[in-house]
């Protein structure tokens, strides 16, 4: 029998050489992650989370619009129906309410604070709505021009926040459901430990029922 050939060891200290293989995987890698993440939801939260934030801006926009419109609205009824004082201090003293209490994208997710303003913009709905109605009892003031434009803004503005309160609710159920979903529920639990579910506003007690108006006679 021949001699056996002995196996040929590397020099100490020096690796065999494993050519470009292994630096071209990490190169895949590293250019394969962010679209593998992106497939798994990792950027949907944040996504969601900045379109609440700029359905709450468009809120804040039309509630600010209804606030600038009021204290026109109540001198030219003043300036007409001065023995309504009731309505009026009513009115001015809940859009001072309403344009106290306010809160930013940075606590929406607040219940306690959401529900103050809520509350305090729903009370300025309310005491317009009365002070529209007495209106009616004053043809002179009906048929002046500036409060005609008035009542016509405030409507158009009226519409306008339902709109973005409801385009807001979507933007939150969205994105609330995001949260509570999977893969989204992962994500919560990991890279955005301190998203926390936004609040949606809530129907207006008894707005399913349409609101009955009495007109009490106009003072002489």
């Amino acid at each position: 029998m021949g001699a056996s050939i002995p196996a040929i060891e590397p020099p100490l200290g020096k690796p065999i050489a494993r050519g470009p293989s292994r630096t071209l995987l990490r190169a895949a890698i590293l250019l394969l992650l962010p679209v593998f993440l992106a497939g798994c939801g990792v950027n949907t939260i944040p996504t969601k989370d900045e379109q609440v934030k700029a359905a709450w801006g468009d809120v804040q926009n039309q509630y600010q619009r209804r606030a600038d419109l009021v204290p026109n609205l109540v001198a030219t009824v003043q300036g007409y129906a001065q023995q309504e004082r009731t309505v009026l201090t009513d009115v001015v003293k809940a859009r001072a309410e309403a344009t106290k209490v306010t809160i930013d994208a940075s606590t929406i997710t607040d219940p306690e604070k959401f529900k103050q303003f809520e509350e305090a913009q729903n009370r300025l709905s309310g005491v317009l709505g009365r002070l529209l109605a007495v209106t009616e009892n004053y043809p002179d003031l009906k048929s002046n021009q500036n409060f005609l434009a008035l009542q016509s803004q405030l409507e158009g503005t009226e519409n306008r926040i339902a709109v973005s309160r409801r385009d807001y609710n979507e933007a939150v159920r969205q994105y609330n459901t995001e949260l509570r979903t999977f893969p989204g529920v992962i994500w919560a639990a990991t890279l955005y430990r301190s998203q926390k579910p936004a609040q949606p506003f809530a129907a207006t007690a008894g707005a399913e029922t349409a609101p009955k108006v009495s007109f009490p006679a106009a003072s002489p």
